[in-house]
């Protein structure tokens, strides 16, 4: 998924919202070991791997400036790393702790790609699902069960645990919003296209191309979202009314197309008691919010129906997107 961003994309510009590559390789080696064998005990294959890789301490300006391994020594940590932890096994969560923080930086590293105009990882869908439903799905009101539950075969801590809520009726849209339905927004009110969008064209990756106008849009704020959602007389749904929704049969593009927002923020599930890797979840509560289902990177076994995705609702550099609910 990275191994090719090495010589000139190993670093790229300082933004806020991407790492360099170099840096986020050797990222996920650290965690994984981190996680998985010093919890054992074991020391660390790379002396002073935390003063280079823990994004708790490292400031993530200075990631550009750390007097990190050579991209192969990198590669290569990161390897003896996972050959240490399929040898020597662990804690079986810490072992899915990593795995999925492994898949989430996968998909990270296609937002890199996207954000600075690099090609799409070879042999890996880079399209978004296209629905040809129409028309909204009507949801039954009444108490449901929000959030994991204790037999979930992993669950992070912000999804801990089922709790009841109690919902109205509501209608939601079968599938997402088009980049078809989203120009005629645009045409209509002036509002400032998605990043990636010039003159009626689209950057996907390093290509300008047509804009598909069937496909979602993409790449839209959580506020452009709600512009779009008043101007149509509609409304983003709660996290609780997708995640409802999610369990009928009739609502197309769950995953594989968008990362989803919702108009709930992001806080903590009743009786929340943060998991051993304590900055997941705790410090974000508050100031970002839901989104829900996947996009077309997110690699398999990451999310499900109740996994809960978050960003500062002013992003628009993920493959986000959104669907409506009446008004």
């Amino acid at each position: 998924m990275a191994d090719d961003l090495r010589g000139e994309r190993e670093f790229g510009p300082v933004l806020a919202i991407v790492n360099p590559p170099r840096w986020e390789i050797g990222h996920i080696g650290w965690f994984q070991e981190f996680w998985c064998l010093r919890q054992k005990g074991a020391a660390s294959i790379l002396p002073n791997a935390d003063e280079l890789y823990n994004s708790a301490t490292v400031p993530h300006d200075s990631r550009w400036q750390l007097p990190l391994p050579t991209f192969e020594d990198t590669i290569a940590y990161r390897d003896r790393v996972l050959e240490r932890v399929v040898a020597g096994g662990g804690d079986p969560y810490f072992i899915q702790l990593s795995i999925k923080h492994e898949r989430m930086h996968a998909e990270a590293f296609h937002y890199t790609r996207q954000t600075l105009g690099y090609p799409a990882p070879k042999e890996i869908n880079s399209i978004p699902q296209v629905s040809s439903a129409t028309g909204d799905l009507d949801v039954a009101g009444g108490p449901f069960r929000l959030g994991s539950t204790r037999d979930a075969a992993f669950a992070f801590d912000n999804e801990k645990w089922t709790h009841v809520v109690l919902l109205a009726p509501f209608r939601i849209a079968r599938r997402l919003v088009t980049n078809r339905e989203y120009l005629a927004f645009i045409e209509a009110t002036g509002q400032t296209p998605p990043v990636y969008w010039k003159d009626r064209k689209m950057r996907r990756f390093d290509r300008w191309i047509e804009i598909p106008l069937d496909e979602p849009v993409l790449h839209v704020s959580a506020r452009e979202a709600e512009a779009y959602c008043r101007w149509a007389g509609r409304r983003l749904p709660t996290e609780a009314e997708w995640e409802r929704a999610a369990q009928e049969a009739g609502m197309e593009q769950l995953f594989g197309s968008a990362w989803q927002w919702t108009s709930s923020p992001f806080l903590p599930y009743p009786g929340f008691v943060r998991d051993p890797y304590a900055e997941y979840s705790e410090p974000w509560f508050g100031t970002h919010r839901v989104l829900r289902g996947g996009s077309f990177a997110t690699p398999p076994h990451v999310t499900h129906a109740k996994f809960r995705n978050f960003f500062t609702p002013d992003r628009a550099d993920m493959f986000c997107g959104f669907r409506t609910c009446a008004a």
